[in-house]
């Protein structure tokens, strides 16, 4: 993953990219193909603005972006908020998939049940379990 960080009229020390650098890896090794991971720091008067995007062929960057009056709170919430989708993205992959959710898809469309086991009289509930 190559990791590009950009400072916009700020003053970024080397131990505030190295964090950066640290929290992005994390998150990078979370999800899965991601390629480049783009950290924006801009300054403009008092208020401080970390912008964070993660980038994976064929998927939608995912964009975390945190204002505060220093950099470091702006980059500890922009990473929450980015951790937030990566496992929203997560969980939304893991539920489109699976045993589980063919079997209470078909359940709940009416169709018959793959199982050969199954009798008429299982609950669905029956089968979940």
């Amino acid at each position: 993953m190559e990791i590009i960080l950009h400072a916009h009229h700020a003053e970024v020390t080397d131990s505030l990219r190295a964090k950066a650098e640290r929290a992005v890896e994390r998150l990078g090794a979370r999800l899965r193909r991601v390629v480049t991971a783009i950290v924006r720091f801009e300054g403009d008067g008092p208020s401080k603005r970390v912008e964070i995007v993660l980038q994976a062929p064929r998927r939608p960057d995912l964009v975390a972006r945190a204002f505060d009056r220093q950099y470091e709170p702006a980059l500890a919430m922009a990473v929450s908020r980015l951790e937030t989708q990566v496992a929203r993205r997560r969980r939304s992959k893991r539920s489109r998939g699976g045993l589980q959710n063919g079997l209470q898809n078909g359940l709940q469309n009416g169709l018959p049940d793959a199982t050969p086991d199954a009798t008429p009289d299982d609950s669905p509930e029956a089968l979940l379990e």
